[in-house]
């Protein structure tokens, strides 16, 4: 027998070391998808937490509380209790819930309990910039829904408000789904909210791309400027663990969802992670406006500095994005560069900077680390030297990188 156990345990102890030194010491990550956690939130994750499964209390039918069928939970019940009310708190609702495991699962806690089978949604297409998640094959799919396209503008993809109003009078939706994959400019909420509502529908607005800016107050506030049920993943312009959360402002909508979750959409809900996701809320209560400003900051920068080398992007007209992402103008890429997203992708990543490779760049991270603005125009030479020339600058940005040994806005 060659190797065993042992050595296989050896192994993947040298690939969780090489993975936490490539990715936490010698690279910039510039994916729109992800974020670094503070390492408080990091160490929540490791705790004790992590092994236990406690039941969240769930609510009957007549608003009476169950008692939990798992002893030991004294502490458990105060930190989901003290994560829910930072999470209220920091986007403006009355009720919220750190439950959901991720941003998908948090939409289906939204969608399944308010909107019975049969429903009609309107959501931004993946076409469009949308979320695959929305798209007819997917969550309309499962949960027995009829979707139809809410129209967006082509390459920045934004909303109007006269074509979206005019959409939501004609298809007298159940269900407006807001959020996108590709999220370069806040929506015209409020008429957007109030066409809905007129029609009697919902407003969900998934965040799970700019919730940490919504955090921050820079993008928009979603709660208050008409939306029924904020929702969203809490990895991505938000700082936390991959997870999801929940709020509304509206006490007769979380009397539906709050029931709806347990022993339906999921069982135990991963009191490490909640920890974490709480320790995140309340870092970014002190420090998230900053940090939001600065992200976009970053991003405006950025997209300023990469234009100016001959990088074709998306919105240069509006100053190119007011998110963490940045979008490349795939069809003057094509033939300006002569390489796609996927190809310039890969090699920006043997550089050690790291994007999808579907034509997104994110400064969340980077921002984090602790880079400013002033830092984009060093940042933009070497994204461009190492993908329109193909030239080696991973020695520099190893160098570089080695000057930001620990984090920004914890």
């Amino acid at each position: 027998m060659i190797g065993g156990p042992g050595d296989e345990e050896r192994r993947l102890g040298r690939l969780v070391r090489a993975h936490n030194r490539w990715r936490g010491r010698e690279v910039f990550n510039l994916l729109a998808s992800e974020n670094a956690l503070s390492p408080t939130a990091l160490r929540y994750l490791g705790s004790d937490l992590a092994g236990r499964y406690t039941l969240p209390i769930p609510t009957t039918a007549n608003g009476e509380r169950r008692t939990n069928d798992y002893g030991g939970t004294r502490y458990t019940d105060q930190i989901e209790s003290l994560a829910n009310a930072a999470a209220a708190r920091i986007f403006h609702g009355r009720f919220a819930t750190t439950r959901p495991l991720s941003g998908h699962i948090a939409a289906i806690s939204a969608l399944a309990p308010l909107l019975p089978r049969h429903s009609k949604i309107l959501a931004v297409p993946p076409a469009d910039g949308g979320y695959d998640g929305y798209a007819p094959g997917f969550l309309p799919a499962m949960l027995d829904y009829v979707v139809r396209p809410l129209p967006a503008v082509p390459q920045t993809h934004e909303l109007l408000a006269e074509p979206a109003v005019e959409e939501i009078r004609r298809e007298r939706p159940n269900a407006v789904v807001l959020g996108q994959s590709f999220f370069l400019f806040p929506y015209p909420l409020r008429p957007i909210a109030e066409a809905a509502h007129e029609q009697g529908a919902l407003v969900f607005y998934d965040a799970s791309h700019v919730l940490g800016l919504v955090a921050g107050g820079v993008f928009q506030d979603p709660i208050r400027e008409g939306a029924d049920v904020l929702y969203g993943s809490t990895h991505k312009s938000f700082p936390g663990p991959q997870g999801g959360l929940l709020v509304t402002d509206r006490e007769d909508l979380f009397s539906q969802l709050d029931p709806a979750l347990v022993w339906r959409v999921f069982d135990n809900a991963h009191w490490h992670r909640i920890a974490s996701l709480a320790q995140t809320l309340l870092e970014l209560e002190r420090v998230g406006p900053e940090y939001a400003r600065t992200v976009v900051e970053n991003s405006q920068a950025l997209g300023t500095a990469l234009s100016a080398r001959g990088l074709p992007l998306v919105g240069a007209e509006r100053g190119f994005t007011r998110s963490h992402q940045l979008h490349l103008l795939v069809p003057e890429l094509l033939a300006q560069w002569g390489v796609g997203p996927a190809t310039l992708g890969r090699r920006w990543e043997r550089q050690g900077m790291i994007t999808d490779l579907v034509g997104r760049i994110g400064t969340a991270e980077v921002t984090r680390l602790g880079l400013r603005p002033t830092d984009m125009d060093r940042l933009a030479d070497l994204m461009v030297r190492a993908g329109k020339d193909r030239a080696s600058v991973r020695s520099e940005v190893r160098s570089w990188r080695r000057e930001f040994p620990t984090q920004r806005f914890i």
